[in-house]
């Protein structure tokens, strides 16, 4: 089968999976109060690749045939991940009124709705992952380090400095700070609980967290480059506002044949990292080559 079908059927399939547990679990939209469910659940099913649980149930997969005892915690990871949507989209941090080709949650619903439909999707990310059926030491393990990396140590620092860069000229080591904090460490991390809660070695541990290291950054460098030359049918979303508005860019700082270089590199070191562990991490090498030349 080829490489980018074999993927493409791959993503569906976990979509699908993933859907399934975020329907059961999240509150209805008719259920009181309205408003907040209708929201939150029009962020959730407004589409998506879901990346981030895919990574989770795919570093599983290689040691556990069977992804359902994972699938709660990658769905957390997407209601997580939405949350932190809802809130870039909003006035006062990205000022962005469509995401995923539909109008963005507080342009439909009213900023305060957003707000809250978000304060509720991450609150109850962390309830969803304690009913996995994984070890006890694990689910408390994946509670504690969720927090902490999409905290004060991780998103949120890095969507700070992110705010704070806005119209300034910033140094490699700030975009880097911000990328890796902003993305890169929640990437990293939905591979890490795949592979911590299949069983993983300690040594393919850590090839597994290199990998999303590096995947990690590449997949926000190539969001920059997205905002610069993407189509935004394809986006489903506005290009051209990092420029606009100023906002700290890998592009910006090292410029748009740098960043495509590191990119490039970024995923060849990926690749690599995870060579050694052959068959088992095709999906893997597959992925890195798609995240690559992805055009959404």
């Amino acid at each position: 089968m080829d490489r980018k079908v074999r993927l493409k059927k791959d993503l569906k399939e976990k979509q699908e999976q993933v859907n399934i547990i975020l329907d059961r679990y999240l509150p209805r939209k008719d259920e009181y109060p309205k408003n907040t469910h209708k929201a939150l659940r029009y962020s959730v099913f407004a589409g998506g690749k879901r990346l981030r649980p895919y990574l989770t149930m795919c570093a599983y997969q290689m040691y556990q045939e069977n992804v359902e005892q994972i699938t709660p915690v990658a769905a957390a990871i997407e209601m997580l991940h939405t949350f932190s949507l809802i809130h870039d989209d909003m006035p006062d941090i990205d000022n962005d009124e469509y995401r995923r080709g539909k109008k963005s949650c507080h342009a439909l619903f009213g900023e305060g709705e957003a707000l809250l439909a978000g304060d509720a999707l991450l609150i109850s990310a962390f309830e969803l992952i304690t009913y996995a059926e994984i070890k006890a030491e694990h689910r408390v393990q994946f509670v504690r380090e969720l927090a902490e990396q999409c905290g004060v140590k991780g998103l949120i620092a890095g969507q700070m400095v992110d705010l704070e860069s806005e119209g300034k000229k910033v140094d490699k080591k700030t975009i880097d700070y911000i990328h890796k904090n902003k993305t890169a460490k929640l990437i990293q991390l939905c591979l890490r609980f795949g592979a911590v809660a299949g069983g993983a070695p300690k040594d393919e541990l850590a090839a597994i967290e290199d990998f999303g290291a590096k995947i990690g950054l590449a997949f926000q460098i190539v969001d920059d480059l997205l905002d610069i030359e993407g189509d935004p049918d394809e986006m489903g979303k506005t290009v051209g506002k990092d420029a606009h508005v100023h906002k700290a860019t890998y592009p910006s700082v090292y410029g748009l044949a740098e960043s495509k270089r590191r990119a490039q590199e970024l995923i060849s070191e990926a690749k690599a990292a995870i060579a050694p562990l052959g068959e088992k991490a095709l999906m893997l090498d597959i992925l890195a080559d798609y995240l690559l030349t992805r055009k959404s």
